[in-house]
Parts: structure tokens; C-alpha cells; sequence
């Protein structure tokens, strides 16, 4: 029993002043343009990545987007090869109909795999310039791309291996900033973003 290997930690009474609030938990008031790009990084060192197979249908990989709070997930391959991503859009918008009827087949015939954006085709940063950059330079990236979502890879120096580190997501970023989105279209996700902060 895990009783028998970790002793209860010692527990105190609340203050009668009563329990503030940290600052951190309002994140209006603690992120900001300028605040570290790694502060708005979903850190997967840390965070064990939302996946979906490639071959999996799309009914399985919306159950995982549930289950999981993210409209994006990570589509591996055996061996947990990264093949690319899967955003809500892709199995919820235009798209699974425009694939099916250009293959002539029924949507729900179709897999992940038909509507992912393949890795090749990813915009993707680099670790090393995460670290040195600042939410705004994330914010000007997503934007200059027009996509909701971009990856960071980490490079092994000694065998130039790279590594998925993290994810950035555009609407992710917008809630740590205090922006309140009313769409995810790209557009008007920078276009408020833009606003809130317009003369900062």
C-alpha cells in the first residue's frame, strides 16, 4: 500500500483572515507579451502528449480530444513515430467531406490519417530559440504561419535526433493573456489578441 512507503504530510488550519488568490491563477495579470514564450508552451517533458493513432477512426480521436480538454492531438505511427497532428477542425469542419467525396467514399469510412497535416508539412520551432523568445514572438510566428497551433523540437547533440518538446496553440495562449475568444478562427484570434493589447 502506498501508505506503507509515504507518511501523510502534516496539515494546518486555514488562517481565520481567510485565503487569497495567487496572482498566478489570474493569468490576465500574470502573463504578458513579454513574459518568457516558455510560459505559453505546453511543455511535454512535463505533460504526457494527447495522441491518436493514424489508422484510428475519427470518432476515436474526438473521444480522445475529449477525454483529454485539447483540440489538437499528436498522430504517431508504431514505434511512436510522430506522423503529424490532428486539430478538432480537421474532424469536425469542410474537410472530411471534401476527402471523402474526391475518393468516393463515406466520411465515416475515413482515418485520421486522411485529414492529419503530415509533420513535413508543420511549422515548427526550434528549443533553443523558444528559450531566448517572448510570447510576443510566439504570437508573431503563429500569425505569420496562419495557424492556430505550432510545434517545438528539441535536437540531441549527440546524434542530431530531434525530439517533439512542446506545442504552441493560439487559443491556449489568448486564455493565459486574459483574451476572451468568441471563434477559433485564426483571424480573429490574432485580431483579438491584437486588441487587447493594442498600445502596450
Amino acid at each position: 500500500m502506498i501508505s506503507d512507503r509515504y507518511k501523510p504530510l502534516p496539515q494546518t488550519p486555514v488562517c481565520r483572515n481567510g485565503c487569497f488568490v495567487l496572482g498566478s491563477l489570474n493569468p490576465s495579470s500574470y502573463i504578458k507579451v513579454d513574459s518568457p514564450a516558455l510560459e505559453v508552451m505546453t511543455d511535454l517533458a512535463r505533460i504526457p502528449p494527447a495522441t491518436v493513432e493514424s489508422g484510428d477512426s475519427f470518432d476515436q480521436a474526438n473521444q480522445a480530444m475529449i477525454l483529454r480538454g485539447v483540440r489538437l492531438l499528436l498522430v504517431t505511427e508504431k514505434g511512436g513515430r510522430v506522423a503529424g497532428v490532428v486539430t478538432a477542425r480537421d474532424l469536425l469542419g469542410e474537410k472530411p467531406v471534401r476527402v471523402a467525396n474526391a475518393r468516393g467514399v463515406r466520411r465515416d469510412e475515413l482515418e485520421v490519417r486522411d485529414v492529419m497535416t503530415p509533420l513535413d508539412q508543420m511549422e515548427a520551432m526550434d528549443m533553443a530559440d523558444v528559450l531566448a523568445a517572448r510570447v510576443g514572438h510566439v504570437i508573431a510566428t503563429l500569425e505569420q504561419c496562419g495557424r492556430q497551433h505550432a510545434i517545438v523540437f528539441e535536437k540531441d547533440a549527440a546524434d542530431g535526433r530531434q525530439t517533439l518538446r512542446g506545442i504552441f496553440s493560439a487559443s491556449q495562449i489568448a486564455r493565459q493573456l486574459g483574451v476572451d475568444l468568441t471563434t477559433h478562427e485564426v483571424a480573429r484570434t490574432f485580431a483579438e489578441i491584437e486588441a487587447a493589447f493594442a498600445g502596450v
